[in-house]
């Protein structure tokens, strides 16, 4: 792997319809009483992160529950493949965490998460049901080589999140219903 990849991230750059696109994929589950995902796709290069595409997960290789989201390695691997043939990688991903959890990381979150150096980890409160939820609404994560995840101070956050006007990512999805 080229050192690139794993250059530290200072920056990501969010398409302003991102969050948006991410949070209408995961309500599907949210309705349900349910966690909700979407991986982010995008570009690593000289201490910034662009994310280009929004992933919604289907099917049964993906476990969705109150409290609890896993993915099973060969949906994984089918985004790794989707990713590879965008040429693009995997920076990041969203998912919901139901009322009252907050938005920290669990530690089943910190335990099995990706741990990819500078990987962006969103978590957004109330499945994501809740109108006009914002990037600073939501628990914004950074893996950091030797220190695992850290939560980015609101400051952090504004100042490190790039917001990029008039852009929606386009909705892949992967898996089968």
């Amino acid at each position: 792997m080229s050192n690139t990849f794993f250059s530290p991230i200072r920056s990501w750059c969010l398409p302003q319809g991102a969050l948006p696109e991410s949070l209408q994929e995961m309500a599907r589950d949210g309705i349900g009483g349910n966690e909700g995902i979407a991986l982010w796709l995008g570009h690593r290069a000289q201490g910034q992160a662009e994310i280009t595409h929004v992933v919604g997960l289907r099917g049964p290789g993906v476990i969705k529950r109150p409290d609890f989201l896993r993915i099973e390695p060969w949906l994984l691997n089918d985004v790794t493949d989707l990713a590879i043939d965008l040429g693009v990688v995997l920076v990041g991903q969203v998912h919901t965490h139901g009322p009252g959890y907050g938005t920290d990381l669990s530690v089943t979150d910190r335990t099995y998460g990706i741990a990819v150096p500078f990987y962006i980890s969103v978590v957004a409160p109330d499945y994501g049901l809740r109108e006009g939820i914002s990037i600073t609404d939501c628990g914004v994560h950074v893996f950091e080589p030797g220190l695992g995840y850290r939560r980015l101070t609101i400051a952090e956050v504004e100042r490190q999140v790039q917001i990029v006007p008039g852009v929606r990512p386009p909705l892949l999805l992967v898996g089968e219903e």
